[in-house]
């Protein structure tokens, strides 16, 4: 009787899993059920290539024995990593790695003493460069102007998205998430469902972006389904669902046509955040709205400038200071 694919691998690799194990006692299935649909194929896919990283490409997430994992071969998944991948990529597959064998510990597969040691690696040290920009309040008006100079349903849509973007700082899945009812046309509060980690919270909307979302919604209709959807070729409204690369093709089409630099729809959302926070917002309650785990990573997207804090130094006073003027006038 020839030996299965498992076992096979096993005799191969000392880190291959000699047999499958059942999902609820399986490190990467149970850290995998725990995120949020649209988050699982990138952690996945992570996981997979430190497996094939560890064994020489013989194993993948599900096939590999992450309770005997050690040290070394932790460091050696950093330092390969660290070599391969820009620092931020690197760094959010190993704390991937880390949540495995955190559910391994949890799960009493592995000893504590081994979790401590094996998840006892740095981060890949980031460039203190921030990534991204904040975009300027002409280039927002440039972007608005050509959807509202488009008098097809596309520029009523983009429109829509655009004021979305730019006035609750939502993430691109959250953005196409959106159905018809989580909108409150009254008060602009939209309902987010399932954001990053899994969390629900509400934001809302400026004034100026619900008259644009309205207008949309004029020639949507109310029909339930996706708040956003797609415009066939035709220019008729089809409620399908936008993805978050329709997004991108969208805000790369209207920033072509407004003469506007390169951007992201990630940047509509560090304007977001850097705006409200010059604005005086405490960061808590900018934290609540952008659907950040902490504070800190919130002050991440601070892209105000030198401006703010040159700024900032200018409310505060010097005891005693006195111009030249002043000094010479008392000798």
């Amino acid at each position: 009787m020839s030996d299965s694919p498992t076992t096979t691998s096993a005799l191969k690799n000392p880190l291959a899993l000699s047999a499958p194990p059942p999902l609820t006692e399986h490190p990467t299935a149970v850290y995998l059920s725990g995120l949020a649909p649209g988050s699982r194929p990138a952690m996945r896919q992570a996981l997979d290539t430190i497996a094939r990283v560890l064994t020489n490409g013989s194993c993948d997430a599900m096939t590999l024995d992450w309770t005997a994992l050690r040290y070394k071969h932790t460091a050696l998944v950093r330092t390969i990593l660290m070599e391969k991948y820009a620092p931020a990529t690197a760094n959010k597959m190993l704390c991937a790695m880390r949540r495995v064998l955190k559910e391994a510990l949890r799960l009493e597969l592995i000893d504590a003493k081994d979790f401590a040691r094996a998840v006892d690696i740095k981060s890949v040290q980031v460039c203190s460069e921030l990534q991204g920009r904040a975009l300027a309040s002409k280039e927002i008006a440039d972007l608005m102007q050509v959807c509202f100079d488009d008098p097809t349903p596309g520029g009523f849509r983009d429109a829509a998205l655009i004021a979305i973007l730019r006035g609750s700082g939502l993430r691109r899945r959250e953005v196409v998430n959106l159905n018809l009812n989580d909108f409150d046309k009254s008060t602009g509060a939209m309902k987010v469902w399932g954001g990053k980690g899994g969390k629900n919270r509400t934001v809302y909307l400026p004034d100026a972006a619900i008259s644009v979302v309205q207008d949309w919604l004029g020639i949507r209709g109310e029909e339930s389904g996706s708040l956003l959807c797609h415009v066939n070729k035709a220019g008729c409204v089809v409620l399908r669902r936008l993805t978050p690369q329709a997004v991108l093709f969208i805000l790369q089409k209207r920033g072509e046509q407004a003469g506007v630099g390169h951007f992201s729809a990630h940047d509509f959302r560090r304007t977001f955040i850097s705006e409200l926070l010059d604005s005086g917002v405490d960061i808590s309650t900018v934290q609540r709205l952008a659907g950040h785990a902490s504070p800190d990573l919130t002050a991440r997207y601070d892209r105000r400038g030198e401006q703010t804090l040159r700024r900032a130094v200018q409310t505060l006073s010097i005891p005693g200071f006195r111009t030249k003027t002043e000094r010479d006038s008392k000798n």
